[in-house]
C-alpha cells in the first residue's frame, strides 16, 4: 500500500462558520421557545438542524503539527494522507490517525551473540530512522515503532554473526577494525527489513562492542600475546638488519678481520643486546682479541 495524498480544507474558516452557525442556532432556539403565543415549530426545527450541522463541522476539524501526517480512512478503507500543517477539515466520518515523520533514534540493548569465530560478544547499536510513508507505517504493520525496534535488533544479531571480532587475515573485515564497513552493512540490513513499514534508515552505527565477560580475560591475554609477538617480530627484523649493516661496515672499512667463529659470536652478542628486554652488562676484554 502506497501513500496517496488527499486535499483538505483550511480549518480556520470552517471553525468560524461553525461558531457563527452555533450562535445562530442558539438564537433560533431561544426565539422559537420564548416567542409570543405557542412556540414556533419552524424555528425549533431550524435550530435542531443548525446544531447538527455545527456539530458535524466541529467534528471534522483536526490539527497537524509540522513533520506530521494524518492517515484518513472511511469505515476501514484507506482514503488518503494529509500533510499540510495547521488546523484542517475533512469529512467528519473519516477516521484520522496521526503519524510523526520526525527523525527519531534509539539505542538497542546490549545483545549477547556469537561472532563468526563462535566467540561470545556483547554488541549494541544506535539507529536513526524516519517514517517516509505514513500509510505503510499504519496499515502494513501492527505497531511500526515496535516493529522498528525488534527488526533492528534482529538485523544487528545477523550482522554480528557474519564477521569476526578481530581481524585475523590481511584484508578481512572485522567488527573492531572496520567500523565504516560494518555500519554500512548494518544500515543496509535494517533498511531491507523496514522498507515494508514505510521507514527509512538514515544511519546505523555500533555504540558498544566487547567480548562477553566469561571470555574477556582470556581474549585480553590473547590480544596481549599477539601484540607481544608482533612487537618481537619487528624487533628481531630490525636487529638482523642492524647486525648485517654492522658486519658490512666493518668489512668495508677494513676495521678488523673476523673469522667465521668470531662473526658468529659477534652476531650472537649483538642480537642479545638488541633483542633483550632488559639492559645488558658489557664485559670488557683487556687482553688480546683471541
Amino acid at each position: 500500500m502506497k501513500e496517496r495524498p488527499i486535499s483538505s480544507l483550511p480549518g480556520i474558516p470552517v471553525l468560524l462558520v461553525a461558531i457563527v452557525l452555533s450562535l445562530a442556532t442558539f438564537w433560533m432556539f431561544i426565539s422559537g421557545v420564548a416567542g409570543r403565543g405557542e412556540p414556533s415549530a419552524a424555528l425549533l426545527i431550524g435550530s435542531v438542524a443548525g446544531l447538527a450541522v455545527a456539530l458535524l463541522l466541529f467534528t471534522g476539524l483536526y490539527s497537524i503539527q509540522p513533520n506530521q501526517a494524518a492517515v484518513l480512512s472511511l469505515f476501514g478503507k484507506y482514503v488518503g494522507t494529509v500533510r499540510e500543517a495547521g488546523l484542517r477539515w475533512n469529512n467528519p466520518f473519516y477516521s484520522k490517525r496521526k503519524v510523526s515523520q520526525r527523525v527519531r533514534n534509539f539505542e538497542s540493548g546490549k545483545l549477547k551473540v556469537n561472532d563468526l569465530d563462535g566467540s561470545p560478544i556483547e554488541i549494541a547499536a544506535v539507529i536513526v530512522w524516519q517514517v517516509v510513508d505514513a500509510s505503510e507505517a499504519v496499515f502494513n504493520v501492527d505497531d511500526y515503532e515496535s516493529f522498528v525496534h525488534i527488526q533492528s535488533e534482529a538485523a544487528l544479531r545477523a550482522m554480528a554473526s557474519s564477521y569476526p571480532y578481530d581481524q585475523h587475515d590481511e584484508g578481512q573485515i572485522a567488527l573492531r577494525s572496520h567500523p565504516q564497513e560494518i555500519s554500512e552493512h548494518l544500515q543496509a540490513q535494517i533498511a531491507e527489513r523496514l522498507g515494508r513499514a514505510g521507514v527509512e534508515v538514515i544511519e546505523a552505527r555500533i555504540s558498544h562492542l566487547a567480548y562477553a565477560p566469561e571470555i574477556a580475560q582470556a581474549m585480553l591475554q590473547r590480544q596481549q600475546a599477539n601484540a607481544v609477538i608482533a612487537a618481537r617480530t619487528r624487533i628481531v627484523a630490525g636487529a638482523v638488519g642492524m647486525v648485517e649493516m654492522a658486519l658490512a661496515e666493518l668489512q668495508k672499512n677494513d676495521v678488523v678481520q673476523l673469522d667465521e667463529e668470531r662473526k658468529a659470536q659477534m652476531v650472537s652478542n649483538l642480537l642479545v643486546v638488541l633483542c633483550g628486554d632488559r639492559g645488558t652488562q658489557p664485559i670488557v676484554n683487556a687482553g688480546s682479541l683471541y
